[in-house]
């Protein structure tokens, strides 16, 4: 498996800051605005990082330069792996008949070429993009999500605490810890320090102490014996830290909003078409959506699951049988809230005078857009709040509507 360098030290660097498990833990449970019509609404936020093929995963087979592009590793409509049509356009990569399933039964939707406003291909500064919300690298302070979560009227206080999985996503991140989530950085498989920890808050903030206690606890509940996926396996990883995630998230006092990042998505080499490498890990994928379903039972019906990536990859095939660092890819929304069965897309086209610098797919869709569309329609956030506060600066971006259903 071949990653570039950058992509390698970046989640390098992430695991040195905050450790080999995190915790998010909250002390208010959000009192949402449509508590009154009997909606109990929950988000998740995937975010792939390495950079999603977002041709080779909802694949336009209908472009007629599609084909030429992506050569060797292009889906088609038939052969030994036949394609998912998702309608007479687009099709999905085959490795996922769980997220097929849900489109047909119209809880889930693509939205195809879109990005980030970043440009630059840096998976270091893409990735802060994506998960700070501002409009360019740098600002790492907090992520849109906690942002977000802040902005939300607080119910009662509550006491507990979220596993997100090997490190805490920027998204999530914040610096109030009291409001909201506050991720703590929990050495992997070191009781002591953890413990160490939460003597400390104990003194400082009994609340959070005891969230931090119980969090433990839940940890060890969710990740058991059965559930400990064997070392490198990336499809058992992904969906057994959604199934975790999800037990937690199915209670009546647990987490409403969770982030989950998986690594690996780098694909410059051998990436494969139908089958290989890119195949899967969108198998572990899809298989992540589906715990996701089973796991949140009844929950599901007011969950919206968003899954994104930095950027997309280079439109034609490299010469190692892989791509490129792109710009425009997509995003996938699933669950039980999603106005789904569609592919929301501009399409731009695949021809060169169409292509983004001559070489990726042109994205004309801003994700922002797609993200503020969801939070308003599952919590009510105002068109203010999200362009000042969620993603500041971006009030020239509107919220996109109909995709909650």
């Amino acid at each position: 498996m071949v990653d570039c360098v950058e992509n390698r030290l970046l989640t390098s660097r992430r695991g040195l800051l905050l450790g080999g498990a995190s915790f998010a833990a909250w002390a208010y449970l959000p009192k949402f605005a449509r508590a009154a019509d009997g909606r109990d609404p929950r988000l998740l936020v995937v975010i792939l990082r390495g950079a999603l093929d977002g041709l080779s995963t909802v694949a336009p087979i209908g472009d007629p330069d599609y084909a030429g592009l992506h050569g060797s590793i292009a889906l088609a409509a038939d052969g030994a792996h036949p394609a998912i049509m998702l309608d007479s356009f687009f099709a999905l990569h085959p490795a996922m008949p769980e997220f097929a399933r849900m489109y047909r039964d119209k809880h889930a939707a693509v939205i195809h070429a879109v990005a980030t406003p970043y440009r630059d291909r840096s998976h270091f500064d893409g990735q802060d993009v994506l998960e700070s919300g501002y409009a360019g690298p740098g600002r790492v302070q907090s992520g849109w999500l906690n942002r977000a979560l802040e902005a939300l009227p607080r119910g009662e206080r509550v006491s507990s605490a979220l596993a997100v999985g090997p490190t805490t996503p920027l998204v999530l991140r914040g610096n109030a810890p009291t409001v909201g989530w506050a991720p703590v950085a929990l050495p992997q498989a070191d009781d002591d320090t953890a413990m160490r920890l939460v003597d400390l808050y104990r003194h400082r903030d009994p609340a959070l102490a005891m969230a931090l206690s119980q969090g433990l606890q839940l940890d060890k509940a969710a990740s058991g014996d059965d559930m400990k996926p064997k070392p490198g396996n990336a499809v058992m990883q992904m969906r057994q830290v959604a199934r975790g995630t999800a037990k937690l998230m199915a209670a009546d006092d647990g987490p409403r909003i969770a982030a989950l990042a998986f690594d690996g998505w780098d694909t410059h080499a051998n990436e494969g078409g139908p089958v290989g490498r890119l195949a899967f890990l969108l198998g572990g994928l899809d298989g992540a959506l589906a715990e996701f379903q089973s796991g949140l039972g009844e929950r599901w019906r007011d969950t919206v699951v968003i899954v994104a990536t930095e950027f997309g990859r280079t439109a034609r095939i490299n010469g190692t049988d892989g791509t490129d660092h792109g710009t425009g890819t997509i995003a996938l929304l699933a669950g039980g809230a999603v106005k789904g069965g569609r592919v929301i897309s501009d399409w731009p086209g695949l021809k060169l005078a169409n292509l983004y610098e001559a070489r990726d797919l042109k994205p004309t869709t801003d994700l922002r857009s797609v993200i503020k569309g969801v939070l308003q329609g599952q919590f009510g956030l105002s068109d203010r709040v999200l362009a000042e506060t969620v993603f500041p600066d971006s009030a020239g971006v509107r919220p996109m509507k109909g995709l909650v259903a």
